[in-house]
C-alpha cells in the first residue's frame, strides 16, 4: 500500500471502515483496528480528562472539539476527514460509559446481523441518546448526544442512499479483497 492515498479509495474517509476496504489479507484486520483504536482514543482521551478535571460541560466542548477535528483535520487543511463514529464512540466512552458499552454491543449485534458497518452506526446514534437518559446523564450530555446522531445521519447521507438503492457496500469477514471496493 506504499503510496496510496486512502481518500482516493471507496468512499474517500480517512475511517477505519475505508480504511479496511483499502487492504487486503491480513493487513485488512490490523489497519481496520488500528485507525479504530486511534479513532477512538482521539475522541475519549481529551475527553475523559476533561470530565475528570472540570466536569461535563467542559467535557462536551472538548468532545465536540475532538470530533470537528476527525471531520475536518487540521493536518488535512480542514479537508474531509472520518465520518464521526468511533471518534464520537470514544467521546461517548469518556462521557457515559455504561452507555456506551451498551451501544458497543449494538453496533457490533447489528453489524453482525445486517453486515452493514453503516447499519450498526445509524442504529446506534438513534439509540445512544435514550441510552444516556436510563444511565441518569446530565442534560448537556444528552443534548450532545443528540447532536452527535444529528451529524452522523448527516454525514451518512449517501450511505443511506445506497441503503435504500441496495448498493451499500456490506462488510466482509473473509481474507480476500481488493482495492477500491464500493464505498460504505
Amino acid at each position: 500500500m506504499k503510496g496510496v492515498d486512502i481518500r482516493t479509495i471507496g468512499s474517500g474517509t480517512i475511517g477505519a471502515s475505508n480504511v479496511a476496504r483499502a487492504f487486503t489479507g491480513r493487513s485488512r484486520l490490523a489497519a481496520w483496528l488500528c485507525v479504530l483504536v486511534v479513532d477512538t482514543a482521539k475522541g475519549f482521551a481529551p475527553t475523559f480528562v476533561a470530565i475528570t478535571v472540570s466536569g461535563p460541560n467542559a467535557a462536551v466542548a472538548t468532545g465536540a472539539a475532538a470530533l470537528l477535528g476527525n471531520y475536518r483535520p487540521v493536518l488535512m487543511r480542514f479537508r474531509r476527514g472520518g465520518k464521526m463514529v468511533a471518534t464520537g464512540g470514544g467521546v461517548v466512552f469518556a462521557l457515559a460509559p455504561k452507555a456506551a458499552a451498551i451501544g458497543l454491543g449494538i453496533w457490533i449485534v447489528v453489524a453482525l446481523i445486517t453486515r452493514y458497518a453503516s447499519v450498526a452506526s445509524l442504529t446506534v446514534a438513534v439509540v445512544m441518546p435514550v441510552l444516556e437518559i436510563v444511565t441518569g446523564r446530565p442534560w448537556v450530555i444528552v443534548a450532545f448526544t443528540i447532536g452527535v446522531a444529528v451529524a452522523i445521519f448527516l454525514l451518512h447521507r449517501a450511505n443511506i442512499r445506497r441503503l435504500l438503492n441496495g448498493t451499500e457496500h456490506r462488510m466482509t469477514f473473509r481474507r480476500s479483497g481488493s482495492v477500491g471496493q464500493a464505498p460504505s
